[in-house]
């Protein structure tokens, strides 16, 4: 029910403060006593009903200020009643949708420390976040700046920043201040009243995945758009020399159309590859939970691989650990790995004969994790190539990359799916001697007989 716009409750609030602030209880039982008292003497009431009436008002009093924790007497407020405003904001119904909200939402009190956190921002900053300072939980110069401002009096502030470790993640943050209710005491009844108190509510958004489509697509226009002019341009000439000279001559026909089968071939594999590439970056900071065998992943791979190595004269050979761990992953973007680097080895250590893949048990920093390891024997790269070696495009020698069907992608889509696994890459390469490439991925815990 609404008087006036306000909630019956607020108008009986309203009125309740003022009425301590000005007159307090004792007077008013007091003033209730005097009056019934005059109309008893003056015969207007009976006087057993002044005095009934006078006993009521005095048990009503006190009931009312035992229910609000405060002694009789002297007005004072207990530490529930006393806190934040935002406490009846975070019940109930209320609380219910907070928590429920997909975003993380975060309430600060005035000094800066949470007193509340949704579920969302639980997985987040940890559950056992309530009481810290939102510094040691945020870690971010331009969000602590954003919510000092506020603290301080600033208007709603929206921020961007980026979370760089464990994987780049992007957010958002909406930053408001929240002015609340809390129960101003003094020592004396005339003192009670109410005073504004300044919270700070602060909800991030998850901007990463719209970051990361508007820089793929810049990246496809800028990469695709060179990587396919080359093909395109040749697949028109030999269309256009087809319909002219060589127009009535099988043998260049011939010729021709295996050429332009090839660059045919080439486009697919690389809009393979890109595509590939976009689905990896777009769910890379979503951690998988799936339980595989590596060592059926690798024979899988490997026994699609050896029509390939026989047709390069090569050997291909696997080995492994008695005893594997399983590890935590996607089956097919962990296939994918395998493919990139066997294929790779193959197509440019042709000239060591031989492919050697390997997997072993491992650790880092003190936990289990798998070690897979792929070698191959051939002409090796030379110290400067290797640390740009997973860049999209890039290239040791581009022209025999291309002549070998090389995308300049392999190496890159390795890395993020690597990267999604909280795994490492590493790669090392002896001109003359061959390379190593090296993945270790964090280990499920269970482990399996090879």
């Amino acid at each position: 029910m609404e008087i006036g716009g306000k909630n019956v409750s607020d108008w009986w609030e309203l009125f309740r403060v003022y009425a301590e602030r000005w007159s307090g209880r004792r007077t008013f039982v007091v003033a209730a006593a005097l009056l019934f008292g005059l109309l008893a003497a003056t015969g207007a009431v009976a006087t057993w009903v002044a005095f009934l009436s006078v006993l009521t008002l005095t048990g009503v009093v006190i009931m009312h200020s035992l229910l609000l924790g405060e002694p009789v007497g002297r007005i004072r407020v207990s530490a529930p009643v006393a806190q934040s405003g935002f406490a009846g904001l975070a019940s109930g119904a209320g609380r219910t949708i907070l928590i429920e909200m997909p975003d993380p939402v975060i309430v600060l009190d005035s000094g800066g420390r949470i007193i509340f956190c949704n579920r969302a921002a639980e997985g987040l900053i940890g559950p056992q976040a309530n009481g810290k300072h939102v510094a040691t939980m945020l870690r971010s110069a331009p969000l602590m700046t954003a919510i000092d401002e506020v603290l301080q009096g600033d208007e709603a502030q929206t921020v961007s920043y980026s979370q760089p470790v464990p994987v780049e993640r992007n957010y958002t943050a909406f930053i408001t201040p929240i002015e609340t209710d809390t129960i101003d005491t003094g020592a004396e009844q005339s003192e009670i009243g109410r005073k504004r108190s300044r919270a700070v509510l602060v909800v991030l958004r998850d901007v990463t995945e719209a970051r990361r489509v508007e820089d793929m697509r810049v990246d496809f226009v800028a990469f695709a758009s060179h990587e396919l002019k080359t093909p395109l341009a040749s697949l028109s000439g030999f269309i256009d020399t087809l319909r002219g000279h060589a127009k009535n001559d099988p043998e260049a026909q011939e010729k021709f159309l295996a050429i332009m089968a090839d660059q045919a071939d080439r486009m697919r594999r690389l809009i393979e590859d890109l595509l590939s590439l976009s689905r990896i970056e777009l769910k890379e900071h979503v951690r998988p939970h799936k339980i595989v065998d590596m060592l059926a992943v690798v024979s899988d791979v490997t026994d699609g691989l050896e029509h390939v190595a026989e047709k390069n004269g090569m050997t291909l050979t696997v080995t492994s650990a008695a005893v594997l761990p399983r590890v935590k992953g996607e089956a097919e973007e962990l296939a994918q790995v395998v493919q990139n680097l066997v294929d790779n080895a193959l197509r440019y250590g042709r000239s060591g004969k031989r492919v050697e893949v390997s997997l072993a048990p491992d650790t880092r920093g003190g936990k289990p994790m798998l070690r897979l390891s792929v070698r191959d024997f051939g002409e090796g790269i030379s110290r400067e190539h290797l640390p740009r070696l997973t860049e999209r495009f890039y290239r040791v020698d581009a022209a025999a990359s291309r002549a070998k069907g090389g995308t300049g992608l392999g190496l890159a889509i390795v890395k993020h799916i690597v990267n999604r696994h909280q795994g490492t890459l590493s790669i090392d390469s002896e001109l003359g001697e061959g390379s190593t490439f090296t993945v270790l991925i964090p280990a499920a815990g269970d482990e399996i007989s090879a």
